[in-house]
């Protein structure tokens, strides 16, 4: 049998911690705080490794490219470079944490954490998936498309897609992953309920 490993979680409500409750209702929701709060990010990351996290996510679900240019008015290059730097930051913190005897030794694997494409649209669609109606695959594939490159190119040692709600979607992104054969990943579901 396989041994288990223990993920982090809730980071925007351990991020809170050290920012204030000033993560809900902006439209980059934690990712904001990987431009503005990297301290309160490497924080975050540190005490869920300290809490006994095996696997720590990126801060990343919300971060994409298009998304930094629209709120934070940096460019392409900038945008994608602060997606990797998601990944730095875990680094930072298994660094810093290696110094801890509870740490020491420990393999911690870094997950790239990839939000939805409804997470974008800031309507809640993440969580119903209705955009897949209208938003076509190649669209979608377009705006996942730079993130996990940079993601991968960061070095996350697996991909963590979360709460895909629609399955056009998650079908896309398994056809997506074929662009890089030696990546892992794992995806999620956020399903609905049908209450008829």
């Amino acid at each position: 049998m396989k041994s288990v490993k223990l993920i982090d979680g809730g980071f925007a409500s351990q991020l809170s911690n050290y920012v204030g409750d000033v993560i809900d209702g902006h439209p980059l929701w934690s990712s904001y705080f990987l431009a503005t709060g990297r301290e309160a990010v490497v924080q975050t990351h540190r005490d869920f490794i300290r809490a006994g996290a095996d696997i720590v996510m990126t801060n990343s679900y919300q971060a994409s490219v298009g998304g930094f240019m629209e709120y934070l008015n940096m460019d392409y290059d900038s945008s994608y470079e602060l997606i990797k730097q998601s990944v730095e930051y875990v680094k930072e913190a298994i660094e810093l944490e290696s110094r801890n005897t509870n740490v020491q030794n420990k393999d911690i694997l870094i997950a790239g954490s990839v939000g939805p494409y409804g997470a974008s649209l800031r309507d809640g669609s993440e969580y119903r998936g209705d955009y897949a109606e209208t938003v076509s695959e190649a669209t979608m594939a377009d705006w996942h498309r730079p993130r996990i490159q940079a993601l991968v190119e960061a070095g996350a040692d697996i991909l963590a897609i979360e709460t895909v709600p629609a399955s056009k979607e998650a079908r896309m992104l398994c056809r997506l992953l074929r662009e890089w054969p030696n990546q892992k990943a794992w995806l999620s579901f956020s399903c609905k309920v049908d209450r008829s």
